[in-house]
């Protein structure tokens, strides 16, 4: 089995103060995420090796934006999202 029949899938919006390396302007920006939330029960098709890494498995959220345009009128360039985790696990 897959890592991804053990989650359910959607994205979120999530919005982060971020400053711009060009400008050095600091802005709120909303951040794509891919929130993995894990299922209640196993899926059945799944084997004994499968059960344990079902029961290791954690919901998680992944960050899917790597790179933001400046919200400032006069700079407006592309910046990367480097103060932002990537992945950040849910309990």
């Amino acid at each position: 089995m897959e890592e991804r029949d053990f989650f359910d899938e959607r994205t979120e919006k999530k919005a982060a103060t971020l400053n711009c390396p060009h400008c050095h302007q600091s802005q709120e920006y909303e951040l794509l995420w891919l929130v993995r939330t894990k299922k209640r029960q196993v899926p059945p098709r799944a084997d004994d090796r499968d059960r344990a890494r079902f029961a290791k498995a954690r919901s998680y959220m992944l960050r899917k934006d790597d790179m933001m345009m400046c919200k400032n009128m006069r700079c407006r360039k592309r910046f990367e999202v480097s103060g932002v985790q990537s992945v950040a696990f849910l309990d």
